[in-house]
């Protein structure tokens, strides 16, 4: 993989953990800011938002910048959310900080997945776009837990200042190893919008809503399922998330190198290796060990299907000749998707379903995915698709 790839890590890895501490940090920036967990949990909705909401408005007002430096200008956003958030004086700035942040996800992964494919040979191009969100892996194995640590007995505001010097290290990553990337002076952006009269670019976009959200219908409530249905203790929590970001690593680093010998069959695959793994996890939650492997097999499966997910949107997008926004708006989709994914986990339980039920629920968010993974694999062999590209 070119060296210049580890700009892309290294910033999805700020990225990542930036996203993810939130979880760690509620309880003391409440009581440092003198309000309740929920209402501190504002801060995970407002860069939830702004992650569906700013990512396509970023890149349309970034159409004519270059690709290299529309990245440059929004880890400088990056930078910039994270210093806000760490100085905030109250709750209001700090979640202004939150939505300045979030502005630099979708675009990032969208722009950044265009450039991965773009450096490298056609047969390994969804290798190279896992190889940028292992960051994001990496970061729930290793940045969060820091970042959690540090914001417990240092500060939390410290956890954010490190934070935007983990974005100092990627933007001069980026502007010292990505090549530069020319203007494309006869691409009109209006014609972006071409990718959302595409059947094959929504029905792919589908999968992105409900296979990733998946296995967030789960692990949201794992704690509690943890806890009071397999018998953990609360100190154990932690090693379980830490076995969760294992899985995510390990998805990934295979969903990249598989997907690009065969990337639907991998889709199919992954998808209802998923779909059974959460079955499985419904009746057999009162056993702590088949409760630590269904959580690693539902994490590994689960984020096996990101990246060619990805490259698949990319693809159909091409192929519609829109290929910028759909892959922006399509990591705002990931983000609808675990949003849907912890509200059903939330809906069965508040329906009295059991705290076990958002297993079943994922599991069927998950063979749901997988049917219109088939679909679009239908309308490929039938002709009624757009010709793929390499």
């Amino acid at each position: 993989m070119p060296i210049a790839l580890w700009a892309l890590a290294i910033g999805a890895f700020g990225i990542g953990t930036t996203e993810f501490i939130i979880a760690g940090l509620l309880p003391v920036i409440a009581a440092d800011f003198d309000v309740s967990v929920p209402v501190a949990g504002y801060l995970a909705t407002a860069y939830a938002l702004g992650v569906f909401v700013g990512a396509p408005a970023l890149v349309i007002f970034g159409a004519r910048i270059a690709k290299k430096a529309m990245l440059v200008v929004l880890m400088l956003l990056f930078i910039a959310g994270n210093l806000i958030t760490a100085m905030a004086p109250d709750m209001s700035i700090a979640i202004l900080g939150r939505i300045v942040t979030s502005l630099t996800h979708g675009a990032f992964f969208g722009i950044g997945s265009i450039i991965a494919a773009e450096m490298v040979e056609p047969s390994k191009r969804v290798r190279a776009i896992a190889f940028m969100f292992m960051g994001l892996t990496v970061a729930n194995l290793v940045g969060v837990p820091a970042g959690t640590w540090l914001g417990q007995h240092v500060s939390w505001r410290a956890t954010f200042a490190v934070i935007s010097l983990i974005g100092v290290v990627g933007v001069l990553g980026i502007w010292r190893l990505i090549p530069h990337q020319p203007k494309d002076k006869e691409h009109k952006f209006s014609k972006e919008f071409n990718a959302f009269r595409s059947r094959n670019v929504l029905v792919a976009m589908g999968i992105t809503v409900l296979g990733p959200g998946a296995f967030f219908t789960s692990i949201t409530y794992m704690a509690p399922m943890a806890i009071e249905l397999a018998g953990y203790s609360p100190a154990h929590i932690t090693w379980l998330m830490l076995l969760f970001g294992f899985g995510l690593f390990v998805g990934n680093q295979l969903g990249g190198k598989y997907a690009d010998k065969a990337l639907m069959p991998m889709l199919y695959t992954t998808l209802f290796a998923q779909g059974a793994v959460l079955l499985v996890f419904n009746f057999t939650i009162h056993s702590q060990f088949m409760t630590a492997l269904c959580i690693f097999l539902m994490a590994a499966f689960g984020f096996a299907t990101v990246s060619p997910i990805q490259k698949l949107v990319m693809d159909k997008a091409k192929a519609a000749g829109a290929p910028t926004l759909a892959a922006t708006v399509n990591i705002g989709m990931f983000n609808l998707g675990n949003a849907l994914g912890a509200w059903l986990g939330g809906v069965v339980i508040a329906a009295g379903y059991g705290l076990q039920s958002p297993n079943w629920a994922g599991g069927l968010l998950s063979f749901g995915a997988l049917i219109l993974a088939l679909v679009s694999g239908l309308m490929d062999k039938a002709g009624q698709a757009e010709p793929v590209t390499s």
